[in-house]
């Protein structure tokens, strides 16, 4: 039964106030044990994989059709790989794959770990916001984000493989589908995302640390891209689960 309940059995909804995503070049050779048989890593130029951070703050998460009042506000971490499936038709889907989820709320924790295979842990929040600065961080989970809010005409990272924001936002998250993978039954968990109002804004990194993307001891992880989007309705669709070959 528990194992029943993690692949998403039926559809959640949530509203993004605010989601923060930052994506990190690495070399592909350094991220392909990361990521199980079925799928493939978002290769660009024939070099560069890709890691990304996402920082939302979610309001009023339930099962979709539920009143308002039913639903959870919580702020979310979640560390993800841009990956690639091709489905039992043929089909290639492009997608995240969650290598780790963290969140300022323990009920969230408990939740998330019934109903997904994200691996949820509880971690400390302090957001601190006036009419120049954002800073997001967390002492326990060591990072932290300080991000400008006053510049308009904003400039890609520096060695950020990307030539110009268009080609930055094909990589800016989260892309259409999830995927989870079990290594015992061959079985592949497919979760279709649905959003609205979706509109990417660049943002000036002023400074980052995160100490997670430190532990999976990558070389020299490139800050790629940084973009902003808020107030997106969301709504995961009921998973979907195909054998792989």
């Amino acid at each position: 039964m528990l194992n029943y309940l993690k692949n998403h059995p039926f559809a959640v909804e949530a509203f993004f106030e605010s989601s923060l995503v930052f994506t990190f070049a690495v070399p592909k050779e350094e991220l392909q044990n990361l990521i199980p048989e079925c799928l493939e890593l978002e290769i660009f130029q024939e070099k560069w994989a890709f890691i990304a951070v996402a920082l939302v703050q979610t309001k009023d998460l339930r099962p979709k059709g539920f009143p308002k009042f039913m639903g959870n506000d919580f702020f979310l971490i979640g560390y993800r790989l841009f990956v690639k499936y091709t489905n039992n038709n043929g089909k290639r889907l492009r997608g995240l794959y969650i290598l780790k989820s963290e969140t300022d709320k323990k009920k969230m924790e408990l939740m998330g770990n019934i109903f997904t295979h994200y691996n949820y842990t509880t971690t400390d929040i302090t957001q601190t916001d006036n009419e120049f600065f954002k800073e997001i961080y967390s002492v326990q989970s060591k990072f932290k984000v300080i991000i400008n809010k006053t510049e308009n005409n904003i400039s890609l990272p520096k060695n950020s493989p990307f030539t110009d924001w268009k080609e930055a936002r094909r990589f800016a998250g989260p892309l259409p589908f999830t995927f989870t993978y079990n290594h015992n039954t061959k079985k592949v968990l497919i979760i279709e995302g649905v959003r609205q109002n979706w509109t990417p804004q660049p943002l000036e990194v002023i400074d980052y640390q995160f100490n997670f993307l430190k532990n999976l001891k990558l070389k020299n992880p490139i800050l790629a891209n940084a973009f902003i989007i808020k107030n997106v309705p969301y709504y995961w669709k009921k998973g979907k689960i195909e054998l792989w070959k």
